[in-house]
């Protein structure tokens, strides 16, 4: 008996039938655009090896002017046929089935050949589109259904057309960017016979025995656009077309409401997808948040769909079905949502991986194979660095032994996951607890560590992570200041005004932690749909509420600061910078950069402004908390240095800068493949 019996029950499409109802959703990795064949077929390979049901690629552009940037990876001729050909074949031969997704970038696409329904510009392109006339709409319907045909040639099982997220498709449904007075535009019932007409003529060019995959905006989140009749209206359309399967797309991209970031709830958007669930009778799949079996099995057992998309989650673990078909979901490597190696990288032009799992998209360059002389080694430091490099070890046949100065494993991470809105992050550790128990690695916590416990191991490493760095204020060793490591640790009381010296990413999290009181949002959909101004499709068009966000009352008064003169949280993530910086603006945090740090006494914190050191000023504050940076802890690989004992340092120890657990696991992952 399963614990997860309707994810793992098949589903029957009539022609074909799909394992469980599993599908890896849509990602942009930028393998395709390696034009590494064989790296690309052994990313979809592992995953199809992993147990899911049925895959989709990347967005795969039907013509030039679609392609969401110059260059990226189309399906236009027989030479991409040949080169996908590569791909599914090996996909099959590992008992999978992939679908193509056939994207139409229209106005988002980064060219100034872009083209729209209307010349309205995208706030995320420099480029305006050009608007399309007769000629041009009916090469677009054309393109995209000539791609599905040399997908199908390719050995494909399918394709999903893209028609949500604010590309082409959806840029044709609402009156947000189509302007038409001509028989696309106007009426709803002309503005959605574009993507009805693209399903149609692929259906007729592919024939019955083919998935066509329509991802429909469930919500757009935007301002005009479309209600919940009218998504009903066009799902019920797109099924006479011809769709086998319709997918849920949430947000546009240029929405102002995060939809898949970690602090978003988990499952925060099946509602919305249950609420089409009985105007169709084809299969309909829900996305976003997903990220665990359990989640999963909820969601279909609630009836919100009959299939589970999940993207990231493969990323983080590509066995994420077989794990949870074996009874093993605990060793599933969680995704944490935190978007900083997959669509961070996507959004500044390098290739995807995971931050959990620097294997994904690696598959060819990054393997971990038995070592033929097993070693005993010595790791210091049980944050993410020494936690991924004993667990490589481990899985390689070497012996290992894990030291940490503290009571638990984890390091920085048992702070993160004190922070609103970071809950996935004691899944994350959890995650690292099960996997060093199941490997045999034997763990000494609670003791702090000398040059001389550490011989007569053939390797030693050390990944003892930094140290808060002095900004060197005068008065900082005043009572009413205190460390950001005893605020996140709870060690300390802070009063109801509080300065936050420093503001990279931990003095955010600080203040994202000190604003709060009472149930985090994430944990509480809706108290986050409150103060994020989402609502019911069915009762506002877009599923934006009227009366916009309404964030709770901020716990504390907090002033955010920083040296630089800079815009503060610029250096965040490229697709979550400005979740932060928006979270807190909703909870009245003040922002001041360009600062000098002159002194701090009872009255608060003394800066000046300049290199003139100018307009002197006090932050009123009854706390005041430092988050200026960290240096690298280098005392114990500097005293074996002193001994003659070689080690190998990593993570924060080597590099102190932002906390960057993505580097320090990838590093330590590295480390444990060659040793």
């Amino acid at each position: 008996m399963t614990a997860y019996p309707h994810l793992l029950a098949p589903l029957d499409l009539g022609f074909t039938t799909l394992k469980n109802r599993v599908l890896m959703g849509s990602m942009h990795t930028g393998l395709e655009e390696t034009k590494d064949w064989n790296r690309v077929a052994e990313f979809y390979a592992e995953r199809a090896r992993g147990g899911v049901a049925l895959m989709v690629t990347g967005g795969i552009a039907p013509n030039r002017e679609g392609g969401v940037l110059p260059g990226a990876s189309g399906m236009m001729n027989d030479k991409d046929v040949a080169d996908h050909s590569i791909v599914t074949q090996r996909v099959h031969d590992a008992g999978g089935k992939i679908a193509m997704q056939i994207l139409h970038a229209g106005r988002y696409a980064y060219s100034p050949e872009c083209v729209a329904p209307s010349p309205v510009k995208s706030p995320i392109s420099p480029f305006p589109p050009a608007e399309l006339d007769e000629d041009g709409i009916q090469k677009q319907i054309n393109d995209i259904a000539n791609s599905a045909v040399l997908a199908q040639k390719a050995g494909y099982d399918g394709v999903e057309i893209m028609g949500s997220e604010g590309y082409f498709l959806n840029q044709f449904i609402v009156t947000h960017t189509n302007k038409r007075t001509d028989g696309w535009g106007g009426s709803y019932e002309n503005r959605i016979k574009l993507p009805i007409e693209v399903v149609r003529r692929t259906r007729e060019a592919v024939g019955p025995d083919f998935i066509i995959i329509y991802r429909l905006s469930m919500i757009d989140l935007i301002p005009n656009g479309s209600t919940h009749a009218e998504v009903v209206q066009l799902a019920q359309e797109i099924e006479k077309a011809g769709a086998t399967i319709i997918n849920t797309g949430i947000g546009w991209h240029e929405a102002r409401i995060p939809t898949i970031a970690t602090s978003v709830p988990r499952r925060a958007f099946a509602w919305v997808t249950k609420k089409l669930m009985g105007k169709v009778s084809i299969p309909v799949i829900t996305s976003n948040r997903i990220n665990t079996p359990e989640i999963g099995e909820e969601v279909l057992a609630e009836g919100c769909a009959d299939m589970v998309s999940m993207a990231r989650p493969m990323l983080a673990d590509a066995h994420f079905v077989a794990k949870a078909a074996n009874d093993e979901s605990a060793k599933i490597a969680p995704c944490i949502g935190c978007n900083q190696a997959c669509l961070d990288h996507t959004f500044g032009g390098k290739l995807t991986t995971c931050l959990v799992n620097p294997m994904a998209c690696y598959e060819t360059e990054l393997t971990i194979t038995k070592s033929d002389t097993p070693k005993t080694i010595a790791i210091v430091g049980a944050g993410p660095a020494g936690l991924s490099t004993a667990m490589t070890a481990a899985e390689r046949g070497h012996t290992v032994t894990l030291f940490d100065r503290a009571d638990e494993i984890g390091g920085q991470l048992n702070m993160a996951k004190q922070v609103p809105g970071k809950e996935e992050f004691w899944g994350f550790v959890d995650w690292y607890r099960t996997m060093i128990a199941d490997l045999g690695i034997t763990v000494e916590l609670g003791k702090e560590i000398t040059a001389d416990d550490l011989t007569g191991y053939d390797e030693v490493i050390i990944a003892t992570g930094v140290l808060p760095r002095d900004p060197q204020i005068p008065g900082q060793d005043g009572p009413n200041v205190v460390d950001y490591i005893d605020v996140l640790r709870g060690k300390v009381t802070v009063g109801d005004r509080v300065a936050v010296i420093g503001a990279g990413g931990i003095g955010f999290d600080v203040s994202e932690y000190l604003v709060h009181d009472g149930d985090s949002p994430t944990e509480n959909l809706p108290l986050w749909m409150e103060e994020w101004g989402v609502t019911d499709p069915e009762k506002a068009r877009g599923g934006l509420a009227p009366e916009g966000p309404q964030p709770h009352k901020p716990a504390r008064q907090v002033t955010l600061l920083q040296r630089k003169s800079e815009a503060l949280g610029k250096r965040l993530g490229k697709t979550t910078g400005w979740i932060h910086r928006a979270a807190l603006k909703m909870k009245n945090v003040e922002f001041v950069g360009g600062v000098n740090y002159e002194r701090i006494d009872a009255d608060g914190l003394h800066v000046s402004f300049g290199e003139a050191r100018e307009n002197p000023k006090v932050i009123p504050a009854d706390t005041i908390v430092l988050c200026a940076g960290q240096v690298s802890d280098r005392s114990l690989a500097d005293a074996l240095a002193d001994k003659g004992i070689t080690s190998h340092v990593i993570g924060g120890a080597d590099v102190a800068s932002e906390l960057d657990a993505k580097r320090a696991i990838r590093q330590g992952t590295e480390l444990a493949a060659a040793l």
